[in-house]
Protein backbone atom coordinates (compact mmCIF):
# COMPACT_ATOMS: atom_id res chain seq x y z
CA UNK A 1 0.00 0.00 0.00
CA UNK A 2 1.36 3.63 -1.32
CA UNK A 3 1.73 6.52 1.17
CA UNK A 4 -1.25 8.38 -1.16
CA UNK A 5 -3.58 5.16 -0.45
CA UNK A 6 -2.87 4.87 3.25
CA UNK A 7 -3.11 8.70 3.76
CA UNK A 8 -6.51 8.64 1.83
CA UNK A 9 -7.85 5.76 4.26
CA UNK A 10 -6.28 7.67 7.75
CA UNK A 11 -7.85 10.79 6.79
CA UNK A 12 -11.32 9.88 5.72
CA UNK A 13 -11.43 7.54 8.99
CA UNK A 14 -10.71 10.77 10.67
CA UNK A 15 -13.09 12.55 9.45
CA UNK A 16 -15.46 9.63 10.64
CA UNK A 17 -16.74 9.65 6.97
CA UNK A 18 -17.70 6.73 4.42
CA UNK A 19 -16.27 4.85 1.99
CA UNK A 20 -19.88 6.23 -0.07
CA UNK A 21 -19.68 9.25 1.04
CA UNK A 22 -15.97 9.83 -0.13
CA UNK A 23 -17.27 8.64 -3.48
CA UNK A 24 -20.11 11.07 -3.79
CA UNK A 25 -17.42 14.05 -2.67
CA UNK A 26 -15.78 12.41 -5.91
CA UNK A 27 -18.44 11.76 -8.30
CA UNK A 28 -17.95 8.22 -8.41
CA UNK A 29 -20.73 5.99 -8.88
CA UNK A 30 -20.05 3.59 -6.25
CA UNK A 31 -17.35 2.84 -3.01
CA UNK A 32 -15.85 0.24 -4.83
CA UNK A 33 -13.72 2.78 -6.53
CA UNK A 34 -12.37 4.51 -3.18
CA UNK A 35 -11.81 0.83 -1.90
CA UNK A 36 -9.54 -0.14 -4.61
CA UNK A 37 -7.66 3.48 -4.11
CA UNK A 38 -7.29 2.67 -0.55
CA UNK A 39 -6.22 -0.68 -0.90
CA UNK A 40 -3.31 0.39 -3.68
CA UNK A 41 -5.32 -1.45 -6.30
CA UNK A 42 -6.29 1.40 -8.64
CA UNK A 43 -3.93 4.60 -8.63
CA UNK A 44 -5.29 8.63 -8.83
CA UNK A 45 -4.75 10.68 -12.07
CA UNK A 46 -2.68 13.54 -10.74
CA UNK A 47 -5.32 15.95 -11.42
CA UNK A 48 -7.63 14.54 -9.18
CA UNK A 49 -4.88 14.57 -6.08
CA UNK A 50 -6.31 18.06 -5.49
CA UNK A 51 -9.69 17.46 -5.57
CA UNK A 52 -8.86 13.95 -3.16
CA UNK A 53 -7.67 16.89 -1.09
CA UNK A 54 -10.25 19.32 -0.74
CA UNK A 55 -12.67 16.13 -0.17
CA UNK A 56 -10.67 15.44 2.95
CA UNK A 57 -10.32 18.87 3.92
CA UNK A 58 -6.40 18.75 4.37
CA UNK A 59 -3.32 19.59 1.64
CA UNK A 60 -1.93 17.74 -1.51
CA UNK A 61 1.02 17.55 0.74
CA UNK A 62 -0.18 15.56 3.34
CA UNK A 63 -1.92 13.38 0.83
CA UNK A 64 1.63 12.73 -0.32
CA UNK A 65 3.27 12.67 2.75
CA UNK A 66 5.51 15.38 2.08
CA UNK A 67 4.94 16.87 5.55
CA UNK A 68 7.26 14.67 7.13
CA UNK A 69 9.94 13.97 4.61
CA UNK A 70 8.05 10.88 2.83
CA UNK A 71 9.04 9.92 -0.68
CA UNK A 72 7.00 11.42 -3.95
CA UNK A 73 4.86 8.21 -5.27
CA UNK A 74 5.78 7.02 -8.97
CA UNK A 75 4.40 9.11 -11.46
CA UNK A 76 3.71 12.26 -9.72
CA UNK A 77 5.71 15.86 -9.30
CA UNK A 78 7.08 17.18 -6.16
CA UNK A 79 3.75 19.59 -4.66
CA UNK A 80 4.81 23.00 -3.61
CA UNK A 81 4.30 23.50 0.17
CA UNK A 82 0.70 24.11 0.20
CA UNK A 83 -1.56 26.58 2.44
CA UNK A 84 -5.55 26.74 2.92
CA UNK A 85 -7.41 29.69 1.91
CA UNK A 86 -10.96 30.18 1.99
CA UNK A 87 -13.25 30.19 -1.32
CA UNK A 88 -15.46 33.00 -0.86
CA UNK A 89 -18.53 32.79 -2.49
CA UNK A 90 -21.88 35.37 -2.47
CA UNK A 91 -20.71 38.79 -0.90
CA UNK A 92 -23.02 40.35 1.76
CA UNK A 93 -22.76 43.83 1.42
CA UNK A 94 -21.47 45.65 4.41
CA UNK A 95 -19.19 42.48 5.40
CA UNK A 96 -15.75 41.55 5.27
CA UNK A 97 -15.19 39.77 2.44
CA UNK A 98 -14.21 36.28 3.95
CA UNK A 99 -16.97 36.80 6.58
CA UNK A 100 -18.17 33.02 7.73
CA UNK A 101 -21.13 33.53 5.67
CA UNK A 102 -19.39 34.38 2.53
CA UNK A 103 -16.58 31.27 2.82
CA UNK A 104 -17.75 28.04 0.80
CA UNK A 105 -14.97 25.85 1.70
CA UNK A 106 -11.29 26.00 1.66
CA UNK A 107 -9.16 25.00 -0.61
CA UNK A 108 -5.17 24.39 -1.14
CA UNK A 109 -2.86 26.60 -2.86
CA UNK A 110 0.64 27.49 -3.07
CA UNK A 111 2.00 29.01 0.28
CA UNK A 112 4.55 31.06 -1.90
CA UNK A 113 1.80 32.51 -3.59
CA UNK A 114 0.94 34.28 -0.18
CA UNK A 115 -2.76 34.82 -0.89
CA UNK A 116 -5.31 35.00 1.61
CA UNK A 117 -8.88 34.56 0.01
CA UNK A 118 -9.97 32.66 -3.25
CA UNK A 119 -12.28 33.76 -5.51
CA UNK A 120 -14.59 31.54 -8.54
CA UNK A 121 -14.65 33.51 -11.64
CA UNK A 122 -17.53 33.64 -13.81
CA UNK A 123 -18.19 34.43 -17.31
CA UNK A 124 -15.48 35.52 -20.17
CA UNK A 125 -14.90 38.72 -19.31
CA UNK A 126 -11.32 38.45 -18.39
CA UNK A 127 -10.48 35.17 -21.38
CA UNK A 128 -7.89 34.15 -21.75
CA UNK A 129 -6.23 35.55 -19.06
CA UNK A 130 -8.91 34.21 -16.47
CA UNK A 131 -11.85 31.42 -17.81
CA UNK A 132 -15.53 30.81 -16.19
CA UNK A 133 -14.68 28.40 -13.78
CA UNK A 134 -11.08 29.51 -12.81
CA UNK A 135 -10.53 29.91 -9.61
CA UNK A 136 -8.64 33.27 -8.44
CA UNK A 137 -6.31 33.80 -5.48
CA UNK A 138 -6.21 37.07 -4.16
CA UNK A 139 -3.49 38.94 -2.02
CA UNK A 140 -5.67 41.33 0.42
CA UNK A 141 -4.15 44.95 -0.23
CA UNK A 142 -5.80 48.01 -0.36
CA UNK A 143 -4.31 49.21 -3.70
CA UNK A 144 -2.81 47.28 -6.76
CA UNK A 145 -0.27 49.28 -9.13
CA UNK A 146 -1.44 50.37 -12.51
CA UNK A 147 -2.76 47.82 -14.57
CA UNK A 148 -2.28 45.42 -11.99
CA UNK A 149 -5.87 42.67 -11.76
CA UNK A 150 -7.51 43.42 -8.74
CA UNK A 151 -10.11 41.64 -7.25
CA UNK A 152 -12.50 44.97 -6.81
CA UNK A 153 -15.88 45.12 -4.72
CA UNK A 154 -18.44 47.07 -5.90
CA UNK A 155 -21.61 46.98 -3.65
CA UNK A 156 -22.68 43.41 -3.36
CA UNK A 157 -20.28 42.22 -5.98
CA UNK A 158 -16.84 41.16 -6.24
CA UNK A 159 -15.15 41.56 -9.89
CA UNK A 160 -11.98 41.12 -11.06
CA UNK A 161 -10.58 43.43 -13.15
CA UNK A 162 -7.24 45.60 -14.47
CA UNK A 163 -7.33 48.55 -12.14
CA UNK A 164 -6.44 51.88 -13.49
CA UNK A 165 -6.38 55.17 -11.93
CA UNK A 166 -6.47 58.04 -15.02
CA UNK A 167 -6.69 61.38 -13.20
CA UNK A 168 -9.94 61.65 -10.60
CA UNK A 169 -11.60 58.30 -12.43
CA UNK A 170 -11.14 54.59 -11.66
CA UNK A 171 -11.23 52.43 -14.67
CA UNK A 172 -11.74 48.87 -14.48
CA UNK A 173 -10.60 47.00 -18.06
CA UNK A 174 -11.41 43.63 -18.71
CA UNK A 175 -9.00 41.38 -21.22
CA UNK A 176 -11.78 40.85 -23.87
CA UNK A 177 -13.74 43.78 -24.48
CA UNK A 178 -16.09 42.19 -26.84
CA UNK A 179 -17.68 41.26 -23.60
CA UNK A 180 -17.21 43.64 -20.97
CA UNK A 181 -16.57 47.36 -22.01
CA UNK A 182 -14.22 49.50 -19.72
CA UNK A 183 -16.11 50.07 -16.28
CA UNK A 184 -15.21 53.89 -15.72
CA UNK A 185 -16.21 55.23 -11.84
CA UNK A 186 -15.55 59.34 -10.85
CA UNK A 187 -16.91 61.86 -8.38
CA UNK A 188 -19.68 59.62 -6.08
CA UNK A 189 -19.27 56.76 -7.84
CA UNK A 190 -15.59 55.93 -6.25
CA UNK A 191 -17.61 55.63 -2.80
CA UNK A 192 -18.91 52.45 -4.64
CA UNK A 193 -15.53 50.98 -5.31
CA UNK A 194 -13.26 49.09 -2.75
CA UNK A 195 -10.24 47.05 -3.35
CA UNK A 196 -10.19 43.50 -2.35
CA UNK A 197 -6.37 42.37 -3.45
CA UNK A 198 -4.29 41.96 -5.84
CA UNK A 199 -4.99 38.55 -8.00
CA UNK A 200 -1.80 36.26 -7.51
CA UNK A 201 -2.69 32.58 -8.56
CA UNK A 202 -5.40 30.68 -10.37
CA UNK A 203 -6.54 27.16 -10.38
CA UNK A 204 -8.24 25.69 -13.39
CA UNK A 205 -9.17 22.11 -14.12
CA UNK A 206 -8.27 20.29 -17.09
Amino acid sequence: MSVLSSRIRQRREELGMSQEELASRMGYRSKSSITKIEKGINDIPQNKLEDFADALETSTAWLLGLDSGGEVPRGFEPMPRMARVPLVGSIACGTPITAEQNIERYIGVPADWHADFALTCHGDSMAPTIRDGDIVCIRRQPEVEQGQIAAVRIGEEATLKHFHRQGGAVVLLADNAAVCPPMIYAGPQLAELQIEGRAVGLCRSL
